[in-house]
């Protein structure tokens, strides 16, 4: 049933409201992430649906289901955040990039602690009035902050077909042993070899890659640990209490305890810096976006050793 347009125009509120229902199983679900309590949530929705006169949601279907107009103004909904957020940071740019802020996304330790400092550095060297902002998130939450608008940039692992992209790095899985463990003998640890002992298994953003290298060679772990925190899974491999396979970038050099060893066969992943449409970025994110080019080529450009 259609419904008589209203006398107000949407809120920025209410059109987030729209955004948040997209990833979100449930109204009230879309509500709490916006800190909002069910009955606000759903007043909300319904103001929304008010002032634009027709439904938007699917309030018959199972879980969360956008109506054929709520579906088509969704890609409107999400430029006008991405305008927004132009005009947000172009205001706090000023002459030259003397100020502003960048946020950045990342989806984990590897990005965080490795990939993106030097990035960083370079960058506020070059604009030291402008204040850079980094979030961990896992990477599938990551580009989907991308896509709604809630950031331009982020560093996440490639391929990503619906970004523009620049690689930053490529990061490869290692063993982690107690550093009194047989396999720390060897070079290289046959990935085989790594099924013999209690498994820790990272929760973190190189768990799909740990587990999809098990599974393509046909080998299954004993998992007895499922962490998150990277600290916790080195410090029980120091304590004797497993192994583990960990991303190379997300590790410090050294480590009391372990040892990190190249396995074979192994699995490497790309890491990169994307953003929706370099062609659309803010000027901050714009000079962070050709800073990381200006980065790169001068990687390239110096002798290996």
């Amino acid at each position: 049933m259609g419904r008589r347009t209203g006398t107000t125009a949407p809120t920025l509120r209410q059109l987030e409201l729209l955004l948040a229902l997209t990833s979100s199983d449930g109204i009230a679900g879309a509500g709490a992430k916006l800190g909002m309590s069910p009955s606000a949530t759903s007043h909300a929705l319904r103001a929304l649906e008010t002032a634009l006169g027709t439904e938007l949601v699917d309030r018959n279907a199972s879980g969360i289901a956008l109506t054929y107009t709520g579906e088509h103004v969704l890609p409107h909904v999400r430029d006008v955040f991405a305008s927004l957020q132009l005009v947000q940071a172009t205001a706090l740019a000023g002459a030259e990039l003397k100020t502003g802020l960048l946020r950045l996304g990342s989806f984990g330790a590897s990005a965080t602690i490795r990939v993106l400092p030097p990035l960083i550095e370079r960058f506020k060297a070059r604009y030291p009035g402008v204040d850079v902002v980094v979030t961990e998130k896992p990477d599938e939450q990551t580009s989907r902050d991308l896509i709604e608008r809630r950031l331009e940039l982020a560093a996440v692992t490639l391929p990503k077909s619906d970004f523009d992209s620049q690689t930053l790095a490529v990061d490869e899985l290692v063993a982690v042993l107690p550093s009194g463990h047989a396999l720390a003998k060897l070079e290289t640890v046959p990935l085989s070899e790594m099924t013999a002992d209690p498994f820790i298994l990272t929760r973190a953003g190189s768990q799909a890659l740990v587990t999809k290298l098990f599974s393509r060679n046909g080998l299954r772990p004993r998992v007895t640990y499922e962490l998150l925190q990277l600290m916790s899974i080195l410090e029980l491999v120091a304590g004797g209490k497993g192994v583990s396979i960990l991303a190379k970038l997300a590790l410090p050099d050294r480590y009391s305890g372990t040892v990190f060893r190249p396995l074979s066969p192994g699995t490497s992943r790309r890491i990169g810096l994307v953003c929706l449409n370099e062609n659309r970025l803010s000027p901050v994110a714009r000079a962070f976006w050709q800073e990381t080019r200006r980065y790169q080529a001068s990687l390239k450009a110096a002798p290996r050793r």
